[in-house]
């Protein structure tokens, strides 16, 4: 299938899970991508997997510098978007009475500002016809202990979804989301957990799962790409939940 062929699609946390997955099934399916990445060693290896369809912008979803830049760093390489995919980020978790300030700021900086000012620097560069697609979580569904904080800021971006589809249907564009439950990604790597315990907290997770397992990145970039898609084309405004039937199915 070549769905995508001399298209572009912009995708923020590109360099690993869910955004690199996505990233190469654009380009396995005909299209190019730009990529975000907060270091250069993490761009640079993303790129080196994706090939000479991929470009790399080293740019942080949580600072409104880079933020504010990104468009100008976007039209190095194209003046035209057709797909952005507004992944970036990871989760930081604890309970009520320990989160402080700088925690609460952090995430909501990278989950909440980073999507909305993506979407609304890369606006200039879409054109009827062109796709939207943010990634929530079923944070937004479930409450989990020590999510306080995560689940608030998810379900603002949750929020983005119905909002920018209303602002954006008369110029042809399309907004939908995806919601992903337990993928195997590195959400927990800026937790402070050392790996033994993250481990831990996965396999006490994965028994709360229909399907018994995690997801796979690739799941997730499935149905970012049929969104994405000409298949899709009157879907606008909505929330696919890939999670396994989790938010629904209680073990």
């Amino acid at each position: 299938m070549q769905r995508f062929k001399n298209k572009t699609a912009v995708i923020t946390g590109g360099t690993n899970g869910m955004g690199l997955a996505t990233a190469q099934k654009f380009i396995e399916e005909g299209g190019s991508v730009i990529i975000t990445g907060r270091s250069e060693e993490t761009v640079d290896k993303a790129l080196k997997q994706l090939g000479d369809k991929a470009f790399g912008i080293i740019s942080d979803a949580g600072n409104i510098k880079d933020l504010l830049n990104l468009q100008q760093e976007v039209r190095k390489y194209t003046e035209r978007i057709d797909v952005i995919f507004a992944n970036a980020g990871y989760g930081k978790f604890a309970p009520v009475e320990n989160v402080d300030e700088n925690h609460f700021d952090e995430l909501f900086n990278v989950l909440v500002k980073g999507p909305f000012f993506t979407v609304q620097q890369l606006l200039p560069l879409m054109k009827t016809g062109s796709s939207v697609i943010f990634n929530t979580s079923v944070a937004t569904e479930i409450a989990m202990n020590s999510f306080s904080v995560y689940s608030a800021a998810k379900s603002a971006v949750q929020s983005f979804i119905k909002t920018f589809a209303v602002e954006l249907t008369t110029r042809g564009i399309r907004v939908n989301g995806v919601s992903p439950g337990h993928i195997r990604t590195n959400i927990f790597n800026n937790t402070g957990l050392a790996p033994e315990q993250i481990d831990a907290a996965v396999q006490d997770i994965i028994p709360t799962i229909p399907f018994k397992r995690q997801g796979n990145p690739e799941e997730i970039a499935s149905v970012v790409l049929f969104l994405a898609s000409e298949e899709a084309s009157y879907i606008h405004g909505a929330e696919v939940k890939a999670d396994a039937g989790i938010s629904v199915i209680r073990p």
